[in-house]
């Protein structure tokens, strides 16, 4: 009787598992010529993986072939290519075993931070450990730190985890403290079709794209600034209304002259990275908005010189020159954010699954739960406990590494079409100004 071959090669009654480890320097064709001699003894490939960490190979093939002479054979390449080879046969009950976990879920575990250090590592791991979860793969998606301190220095390790955590709850509780322990940042994806195809990030801009919180700045000039930052403060917090906040904070702006806007745009500036995040963005295709409860004036600039797609935010009411110390048109507020993220969504033939979403405020917290993700950067503390994520150790440009981007695969933030200077133009004088939200 015939017995059936697989891919070719000896039969599979006869054949074994094995799980092959080569170690050793790299060079250019050593995987080649190893296959090259797996390709003689008949052997079907399973399943391999291979890492190379400064010139030193680790390569795992997992193979099924016959014979005492195939494992010679490979001994004997491994011998004359400088390698060290370990093989063990695979029982056939574990072989199915590894395979039947081929349905589990995938997570991605990113860790953020300036500088991976082992005491970082060692508390990540000891819980990933905790909740029973297997590594996959660990990666860095960050560049090759030099040696010595280097500012602004940024750092980037990917997990990819196996299984279910056996309290999700408690595992992101103890993430938080590791984060406040050790300077880091850990984000918890699950990998599916979505994370690996978002298509449109949305922003909020006060103290996310830019440092400033604008009404603090205009508060300045009109003598207000203590009172109003202190307004301002207790609504990111959560711990008043936004509406009534900021019809509080603009009255005191009444009788400002118009130029105070260009005057208070010259002072601002970009947070740290937000620039080369948004070019990155443009030159992989994404879609980007504002969805600010700040002002259209400092957001339509921001959309010309980064090169944005859509801006919505409140319109001061100019009279005459003046500030009236009114607002007009609908509130950008917390759940109108929200509202405009599934709009633009729509609009855009995106999912709102495809969706990032970052702020910093509690007035963001319905725009980051509508979004598939969802990334408190730098935020208030009721802001960093109910989002899904948070950002607080690196600049804006780390929503890359979420997206899986490596330090290599970045675009010059010199894109054409990418200005540097943040300050708004004036806007042509209209009696009253009632310039609504845009987009395009």
């Amino acid at each position: 009787m015939l017995l059936r071959t697989l891919n070719g090669s000896l039969p599979i009654a006869h054949s074994t598992t094995y799980l092959l480890r080569f170690t050793g320097d790299d060079r250019p064709g050593l995987t080649a010529e190893l296959s090259a001699v797996l390709a003689r003894q008949g052997a079907a490939v399973l399943d391999l993986n291979q890492a190379v960490i400064h010139e030193s190979l680790l390569l795992g093939v997992m193979v099924r072939f016959s014979g005492e002479a195939a494992l010679e054979a490979l001994e004997d390449a491994a011998s004359q290519l400088g390698l060290k080879l370990k093989a063990r046969a695979v029982p056939d009950a574990d072989y199915d075993h590894w395979c039947a976990q081929e349905g589990k879920p995938r997570h991605i575990l990113t860790l953020l931070t300036r500088a991976v250090t082992a005491a970082q590592l060692a508390a990540v791991t000891g819980e990933i450990a905790t909740q029973g979860l297997n590594i996959d793969v660990i990666h860095r998606l960050s560049g090759r730190p030099p040696r010595g301190a280097t500012p602004g220095a940024r750092a980037c390790v990917e997990f990819w985890l196996r299984g279910q955590p056996r309290d999700a709850a408690a595992m992101q509780a103890r993430f938080m403290e590791i984060g406040a322990e050790h300077a880091l940042d850990l984000a918890w994806q699950k990998d599916d079709a979505y994370r690996r195809s978002r298509r449109m990030v949305v922003f909020d801009m006060d103290s996310t794209l830019i440092r400033a919180e604008v009404i603090d700045e205009l508060a300045k000039e009109a003598g207000a600034g203590d009172e109003v930052s202190a307004i301002t403060e207790a609504a990111m917090r959560g711990e008043i209304d936004f509406d009534d906040s900021l019809r509080q904070r603009v009255a005191t702006l009444a009788g400002l002259p118009e130029s105070v806007l260009q005057t208070v745009a010259q002072r601002l500036e970009l947070t740290e990275g937000a620039q080369e995040l948004v070019a990155n963005l443009r030159a992989f295709g994404y879609k980007t908005a504002v969805l600010s409860g700040g002002f259209t004036y400092f957001g339509e600039h921001l959309k010309e010189c980064l090169g944005l797609d859509h801006v919505y935010a409140n319109v001061l009411e100019i009279a005459q020159g003046k500030l009236t110390g009114r607002v007009v048109g609908t509130i950008v507020n917390g759940p109108r954010k929200a509202e405009l993220l599934k709009q633009i969504a729509a609009e855009e033939g995106i999912h709102p699954r495809q969706v990032i979403a970052v702020g910093d405020g509690a007035n963001d917290l319905p725009m980051l739960a509508a979004a598939g993700l969802g990334i408190a950067f730098h935020a208030k503390p009721k802001v960093r406990e109910e989002a899904e994520h948070a950002v607080s150790t690196l600049g804006l440009d780390a929503v890359l590494y979420l997206l899986g981007v490596r330090d290599r695969e970045r675009h010059d933030v010199t894109l054409e079409g990418v200005q540097e200077d943040v300050t708004p133009k004036r806007q042509d004088a209209k009696t009253p100004r009632k310039a609504g939200p845009s987009s395009s």
